[in-house]
């Protein structure tokens, strides 16, 4: 199941492909889709815990779920 989570300092495509490497390689299954509008990232087959350790690792802030 995706879930989506809330991503500070993403403001550019590098900054997109960084969020994404990060989470990936914390999680190898993961999928990721990042919404630079919203500041956003969609994952799937990753815990909250490996995104918000990955965010954190590649430099951004893991501002947590974002309400349904």
């Amino acid at each position: 199941m995706a879930e989506s989570y809330r991503v500070s300092g993403m403001r550019c495509g590098g900054c997109a492909r960084a969020v994404t490497e990060a989470i990936v390689a914390a999680a190898p299954n993961a999928t990721v889709e990042v919404d630079l509008a919203t500041a956003t990232v969609t994952v799937t087959e990753a815990s909250a815990a490996q995104v918000a350790a990955a965010v954190d690792a590649a430099g951004f802030g893991f501002d947590g779920p974002v309400a349904a």
